[in-house]
């Protein structure tokens, strides 16, 4: 699935990064078709039917790829696991540069979308009328396929924040649910003073969530209209989530176990690491990783910084055709069937994955679900509240890939030193602005 689950799993390296990001600004549309169409043409091109190539690292994407064919037989659907995430991001810049060897249809997580948008690699699907499907799919997902004024891609998944807790422990301290920031920030004092080895939350420093949480705290420190930039990473919303999460850094009330590892995963079994907040993609991951906690976990609303209902994305993304397809009205038959169809949607869900469909996010019987792991709650109904609660306007850099990739050397320093967490954003900042100028864009000039 396309989370934030496999871009926690990232091996990043700036090498790897940069490679993505140079040369985007003069990127050359591909060799393939441009020829625009309607929708009448993606039904005319599944009866003719043709050979697509597909490129996706999803857990559903071979069943999805089965169900198409089984549909639409005259299609061949070339599945390829071109590797995870930066892996396959990487290999598709180089496909554009040469001109030659991209997929027909490409799986891109939400935040690499505009840095393929804007070196003009994808194909803008309401030439297909896919633009009318926007009633279909969550705002804030809808949002992040819509690239300086074109539709580049259609939501798969989402990933609206909400708080994760362990139960069993929270009642064994006495500790609250957190409604607000603060609340939290005294849970994390209050479990930790009670019990050393017990931490409310771990982090060491992670792009993803750091700019998740920026985002619900009203930041918005990316602003990109075409090739100008301003990266204000010292805002208003941004110092209100370090105001924050300094707290916890700085005490020393995070647990510094790296996300994703063994130990990890061990803490959040045996309850030292209390609780996460994170995308609505989680509850698989838990059920499949942390087995033995089955019962003990429950989900409530993300803290509020005034108690105003907000959250954020983590994760997610989709799925958007190259304009190296030679048949890109059948890519695009391909990819509105794999995002809307409701037999795709079924696989998709059975795999663990949160829906950007709203017709999902509204079904009665999704949100009665009672969920053993988590002691019978009705964990979707939380979740879906949080897709509605996201807080809109926010943007990624055109080079977030290279960006996250040097999060750890400047932003992950405070982390490491246990020290203000504004001192590593200028300095992410002052790279940030020196490596987009570098690539042709003009940054904070």
């Amino acid at each position: 699935m396309t989370t934030a689950r496999t871009a926690l799993r990232r091996t990043l390296t700036v090498a790897a990064a940069a490679a993505l990001a140079v040369g985007s600004l003069a990127a050359c549309s591909a060799a393939g078709s441009t020829e625009s169409g309607t929708a009448d043409d993606l039904d005319a091109a599944l009866e003719a039917g043709g050979k697509l190539t597909y490129w996706s690292w999803t857990p559903s994407a071979e069943a999805q790829v089965a169900a198409f064919e089984e549909a639409y037989p005259n299609v061949d659907v070339e599945l390829v696991n071109a590797g995870t995430n930066t892996e396959e991001y990487t290999k598709l810049q180089n496909a554009i540069k040469a001109g030659s060897g991209a997929p027909d249809v490409v799986q891109i997580e939400y935040y690499a979308i505009p840095q393929f948008a804007l070196s003009d690699s994808l194909v803008d699907l309401s030439e297909f009328g896919l633009d009318q499907l926007e009633a279909q799919y969550s705002a804030s997902t809808w949002g992040a396929v819509n690239v300086d004024g074109k539709l580049v891609g259609l939501p798969q998944d989402s990933g609206p924040m909400a708080l994760f807790y362990n139960a069993a422990v929270f009642e064994e301290f006495g500790i609250a649910v957190p409604e607000t920031w603060d609340d939290y920030v005294q849970a994390g004092r209050d479990l930790h003073a009670a019990d050393p080895t017990k931490y409310i939350t771990s982090d060491t420093g992670d792009a993803g969530f750091t700019t998740s949480m920026i985002w619900q705290a009203g930041g918005r420190p990316f602003q990109i209209d075409g090739t100008d930039i301003t990266v204000d990473l010292a805002d208003e919303g941004t110092q209100k989530w370090t105001g924050v999460w300094n707290q916890l850094v700085e005490e020393d009330l995070l647990a510094t176990t790296p996300g994703w590892s063994d130990e990890w995963f061990k803490g959040l079994a045996d309850g030292s690491i209390a609780s996460l907040v994170i995308g609505a993609w989680m509850p698989g991951v838990l059920e499949s990783s942390v087995a033995d906690a089955a019962g003990d976990w429950r989900v409530a609303p993300m803290p509020t910084y005034d108690g105003t209902p907000v959250t954020a994305e983590n994760g997610g993304g989709g799925q958007s055709v190259t304009k190296q397809s030679e048949n890109p009205a059948l890519a695009a038959a391909f990819l509105r069937w794999l995002n809307s169809d409701p037999a795709s949607i079924e696989v998709f869900l059975e795999s663990g994955g949160f829906p950007s469909t709203t017709a999902d996010l509204e079904d009665p019987e999704f949100l009665a679900i009672e969920s053993e792991y988590f002691g019978g709650q009705k964990i979707n109904e939380v979740l879906t509240q949080a897709s509605k609660d996201v807080s809109e306007g926010w943007s990624y850099l055109p080079y977030q890939v290279y960006a996250n990739s040097i999060f750890g050397d400047t932003v992950g320093q405070s982390y490491a030193n246990k020290s203000d967490l504004n001192d590593g954003l200028a300095e992410w900042q002052n790279q940030l602005v020196d490596y987009g100028n570098e690539q042709g864009f003009s940054v904070n000039e």
